[in-house]
């Protein structure tokens, strides 16, 4: 572990930095999202107006007493950090409790009327429910069987933006460009861990619902249907969390989508219709999956269940931070030194929209800042597929 560099913990207290700009921006513009895309009424305004005021200039705040997962957020820091600005606490922390503390504000986990409404559903909708969609399911009829790892598997890492995934282009192109759009692409030996007939299974621990959602679950059918994988556990978050992040619910619209779509689309969608209920594809909604803790610090119990995994597809932006540690490493720090600490094989699939990043050659870094600076970090025009076998 000696090539491990210190590496600071990213807080977000510096202005100007992408982390202060979510929470003095972001996050208030989310509070006003969701207080417009519901009739509440006004318990649940006088609660978002606290919120907004306690997140952009006031201190943390505990749990209420009867909070059924209070003693969990104690444990998970609440304990150390209450009474602290938002923007002196690790930036992790801060952006997930934010949004645990969004869902007590409007009735989530409460008895009464709201309980169980996902504040985010009508954005997710909105995006599921798009011709953008339709053009990207579309798009799965005109793939031939040779092109469909490598087109699935993009369409998995891009997210919304899919058409990139599906749209074959030069294989090439990446290494003629002064700033590849793929800073990392250990591809190879990701299905090198898949082969054909292996009797593989595969963890996948999703990021986003809609657009994001449909190609996850493309890839699982994909994997499933050509015998890459015998078995596959989709980890999804327990409650809406960070706006989009899929839950139960959002599985279900995506294969509700699925199955009403045409061609090759609806039959990826009773493909996995019948994966479920047969036990092929399970779901997973751990309580630790919207911990504001990196996968070092996970439980016993899912530690286990991971460790029995051919390999942990890790997707998203998020959910890398988690994987890695939400720190401002060096990127030529080795992928394979940070992720050490993961009970299993481990791919991260990501696209780049926040300041972490790690395993690049010194090569790719320099022309990534001699092209653009640093706004490559954050921008969501780079991926990155890097595995640690």
């Amino acid at each position: 572990m000696s090539d491990i560099p210190f590496a600071p913990v990213i807080l977000g207290n510096e202005p100007g930095s992408f982390p202060h700009s979510v929470l003095a921006e972001r996050h208030p513009a989310i509070i006003r999202q969701v207080r417009e895309a519901f009739p509440y009424g006004p318990d649940r305004h006088r609660a978002l107006d606290a919120l907004l005021a306690s997140c952009t200039k006031g201190v943390i705040e505990p749990l209420p007493a009867d909070a059924h997962d209070r003693e969990r957020w104690q444990a998970w820091g609440v304990a150390e950090y209450a009474g602290r600005s938002w923007y002196d606490v690790p930036w992790l922390w801060s952006e997930s409790y934010f949004y645990r503390q969004l869902l007590e504000a409007v009735g989530y986990f409460a008895p009464g009327p709201w309980q169980g409404i996902d504040p985010f559903r009508p954005f997710k909708l909105a995006e599921l429910d798009s011709p953008e969609t339709d053009e990207e399911l579309a798009a799965l009829d005109a793939l031939s069987a040779e092109d469909q790892d490598r087109a699935l598997l993009h369409g998995s890492l891009w997210g919304n933006r899919a058409d990139l995934g599906f749209r074959l282009s030069d294989a090439t192109a990446d290494t003629k460009e002064a700033a590849p759009g793929l800073v990392a692409d250990d591809s190879e030996t990701l299905w090198s861990l898949l082969p054909p007939s292996g009797a593989a299974t595969l963890h996948l621990i999703a990021d986003n619902a809609g657009r994001e959602l449909i190609p996850d679950l493309l890839l699982i059918a994909h994997l499933l249907e050509r015998g890459r994988v015998e078995r596959a556990v989709l980890h999804v978050k327990p409650y809406p969390y960070y706006v989009s992040d899929a839950t139960t619910a959002d599985v279900l619209d995506a294969l509700r989508r699925l199955t009403e779509a045409q061609g090759a689309a609806v039959e990826y969608g009773r493909l996995l219709w019948s994966a479920m209920t047969d036990g092929r594809l399970t779901l997973r909604a751990h309580p630790f999956s919207a911990a504001p803790l990196p996968y070092a610090d996970m439980p016993e119990d899912l530690r286990a269940e991971l460790a029995a995994a051919t390999v942990t597809v890790v997707k998203g932006d998020l959910n890398y931070r988690r994987l890695v540690g939400d720190r401002l490493w060096p990127p030529t720090t080795p992928f394979g030194a940070v992720t050490a600490h993961f009970p299993g094989p481990v791919a991260a699939l990501r696209t780049l929209k926040s300041d972490v990043i790690t395993g690049l050659t010194a090569e790719t870094e320099a022309a990534l800042v001699a092209a653009e600076g640093q706004r490559w970090r954050t921008g969501g025009t780079h991926a990155l597929i890097q595995v640690r076998a």
